[in-house]
Order: C-alpha cells, then structure tokens, then sequence
C-alpha cells in the first residue's frame, strides 16, 4: 500500500484522481499468492468517486494456481453518523441492485438467523446477488476439511448453503440488513429520484463501543473546553480538519448565532486553500423540541427562492408533486435559501450520483433522472408551482416568514406528535431524564 501511495505521489496529480476515461491506470505490485505461496500480481487503483470520496480498488491475480481476489477499500474519512439499510426483497430485480459494503460493516439476512460480523470480509463492490454468492463461497471454503474431521457439522452448512441459495430464487421475500457505523456503506436506489418503499434507511449516532472498533476515541470530561456559553457568542472558534473533497489540511470556524424569530444553531464553515473547496454545515445549539415541526410552503413566485432556511441533520425534505423525498441525514444541517437548498438537491441527485453516469447507466434510469433535474430547474425559476415540505421530527428547523410578524399565506406550520419510530431514530428512547438532578447531587 505504501508503495502504490508512493508511486501515485510521484506524479503531478493528486493522489486520488477522480474516475474517469483519462485514467493512468492501476500501480501493479507483485505480491505473494496466499492459495499457492507463489508470486501473483495486485493491480492497486488509487481513485475517488463522486458520492462515495476515495477509495481503493485492489485486483490479485496468480497465474500460477489461478487464484483471484478483489476488494475495495474507503480510503476517505469516517462519517459522523453510522448508517442502517434494511432492504426487503421481494424480487428478482431486487437482486441486480448495486451495493457498497465497508469492511467495518455487519451484514444480515433476520429469515435465516445470518449474519456477517465486521472485519471479517473486506469491502466489497458488488449487488446483492454478489454479496450472497460470496457468503456461500466463503462458506464452501472449508467444507472439504470438515467432510474428512466433522462430518456433521459439514452437513449443517451444506443445508444451509442451500438455503442461501434458495435466496437468489426470490420464492419468499426476505430481509437485508446492512449496518455500518463508519457511514460509507450504500445500497442503491433504483427508483431515484423517487422513494424507494422497499429500502428503509436510518442514520445513526455511534455509541464509545462503535467509536473504538473504528479507532476513534471520544472525548474525555477533561478535554472538554471550559468555554462558557457568552464567550462562544462573541467568539470564532477554529479547529484543525481535513477537506473533505481532497483531504489536505485546513481550518473550520465556527459561531454560534441567533436566528431572528428562532432560535440558537452553530454555523461551521470550512475553506481548502489546497483545492479551493468550501462547505458549511449548521448545528442546533439548544435541546430537542418537545414536539416535531412540519413546514409546508407553497412555491408561486421567484422571489420564493430568497427566503433564509435552515435544514438541521434530522430534517426530511418532501416535493409532492415530484414524488421526491429526501430522508433525514442527508445533505447535512445547512443554513442557506430556499434555491440553494433545491440546488443541492439537484446537485446531489443528478450531478454527482454515480450510478446515474458512465456505460453502465439504464438509459431509461438516467432519463428519468434528467427529466427530475429539469423539473427542479423550473421549479427554481418560478416556471412551475410546487409545494416544499420540510418535516423535522426535532422541531430544529426554519424556513423564513416574508410577512412576519404576520403569518405567511403561502406557509403553513404543524407541530405534532412523535412516534415511538422518531424517538427511536433521535435515541430519545433510551435517555433516562427521571430524578436525573437528584441523582447528580447524590455523585
């Protein structure tokens, strides 16, 4: 790995170059072949795709014994938020859809008590019929051993191989579950823009057993700045990141500020002097509303475009007449207007989603995608009446009243109830806030 990181270094592009037809191709290593113990070839490509940052693509090849491996690595950084797809198959199609799998990640099939646990298959590029195939493949690697030392036990996971691939008949629908607490695990959508009923997708906060399987170490009471809360209102914090387009070194500030008729949120700019890349990302800075928020305006005029909004983490954006929905989590908290949300959006679905591009693109898929992005345009000029929603079940976000004080006749705003699935989704759940004074005077 040091050895293709140095050789890619060695030019004058960057490491990580993006994917593309103008490739310099893969640094070929030799390597020694674990089936044989003679020497094969790696062909190791450095490269970063949109939506998915950089990774590392690795193919071994032995032309002694034929034996061959491929895997694929995140060489980008570690999400914020683990992620959570549960995907129920029910068909054939089903099957064919792209998937992301991180090492770090725990697959699992609930119908046959199966799992896989982290670590113990590399990262993966594949469908989800690969993704069985390999799990049989791994399964049937040691059968004949077992055959010869433990016969029933060989005959166990001979019925059960079965079993797996009885799955790829589709006869009952069954449940797939991908969990990986890095966030860098994808399943794709093939109903995008739209919906997807079949896929259901939670972003969530990793607990300190999560954080150490990654490496990460929390922060400790006593790393905890002891700035009070007016200084950080007069104050521009900065800290040390890296950018997340090309990971070189840069700055993030960081202000909190008072959102008139609002409330307190946190505003994080990052600017790369290395590659020109700016982002910002907004925070709430007070606690979880006792009751969701959900805002509906309705889009009849340009001037629509320049009201401020704000999108916290745990908003869902929703444009009934597209059929589009836009789950909690992505696109992160953003403080912008009502057309730079729409075009990131846009952005995010139609210019930068890799599955949607190159020669393997269904074309009916990829015309599906450009007739959204030109609706989202219409939209954004005023040429097409919408409706925008923007349902937050922490009651974090806003969306500017042109007449306020006065209510907007064109927005409309509910607070509601959360269920049991939002609490859980927020990890309300489980925060113990009973007698929770008492108990601190006690320590």
């Amino acid at each position: 790995m040091a050895l293709a990181c140095e050789a890619a270094a060695g030019g004058s592009g960057p490491v990580f170059p993006d994917l593309g037809a103008e490739d310099s191709g893969p640094t070929l290593i030799e390597s020694l072949c674990m089936s044989c113990l003679q020497n094969g070839m790696t062909r190791l490509l450095l490269t970063k795709i949109p939506f998915f940052k950089e990774i590392i693509v690795s193919s071994f090849a032995c032309e002694n014994c034929g034996w061959v491996n491929n895997e694929i690595q995140s060489a980008g950084m570690i999400q914020e938020e683990g992620v959570r797809y549960t995907l129920l198959v029910s068909s054939k199609e089903d099957l064919n859809r792209e998937v992301v799998k991180a090492d770090c990640a725990t697959t699992k099939i609930p119908e046959l008590d199966f799992e896989i646990p982290p670590f113990t298959q590399k990262g993966a590029l594949s469908t989800l019929e690969g993704l069985i195939d390999r799990a049989v493949a791994g399964l049937e690697q040691d059968q004949p051993t077992r055959k010869a030392t433990d016969p029933d036990v060989a005959s166990k996971i001979e019925e059960f191989i079965k079993k797996l691939m009885k799955l790829k008949d589709v006869e009952m629908p069954f449940t797939l579950v991908i969990d990986d607490p890095s966030g860098n695990s994808f399943v794709e959508n093939p109903y995008a823009p739209q919906k997807d009923e079949a896929l259901m997708i939670t972003h969530y906060k990793r607990d300190a057993l999560q954080d150490s399987m990654l490496g990460l170490q929390a922060c400790t009471e006593e790393e905890t700045p002891q700035n009070t809360v007016d200084d950080l209102r007069n104050e521009v914090l900065q800290f040390g990141t890296n950018c997340p387009q090309c990971n070189a070194p840069a700055e993030t500030n960081m202000k909190l500020v008072q959102i008139p008729h609002f409330k307190e949120v946190i505003i994080m700019a990052t600017n790369c002097e290395a590659c020109g890349h700016r982002t910002n990302e907004v925070k709430s800075g007070g606690a979880t509303e006792p009751l969701g928020t959900k805002i509906t305006l309705r889009i009849t005029d340009p001037s629509d475009m320049s009201r401020d909004l704000l999108k916290s983490e745990t908003c869902s954006i929703f444009i009934p007449e597209l059929e589009f929905e836009l789950g909690m989590g992505i696109l992160g908290g953003k403080f912008t207007t009502l057309e730079g949300l729409l075009t990131d959006v846009k952005e995010l679905i139609v210019v930068k989603n890799p599955f949607f591009a190159g020669d393997s693109t269904v074309p009916e898929r990829s015309e599906k995608i450009k007739e959204f992005g030109q609706k989202l345009d219409e939209i954004i000029s005023g040429k097409r009446e919408a409706h925008i929603i923007l349902k937050d079940s922490a009651g974090n976000s806003y969306l500017q009243n042109l007449y306020a004080p006065d209510p907007d006749p064109e927005m409309k705003i509910e607070k509601y109830e959360r269920t049991f699935e939002d609490n859980e989704e927020l990890g309300l759940n489980d925060m113990k806030t009973e007698d929770y004074k008492e108990q601190k005077v006690d320590k």
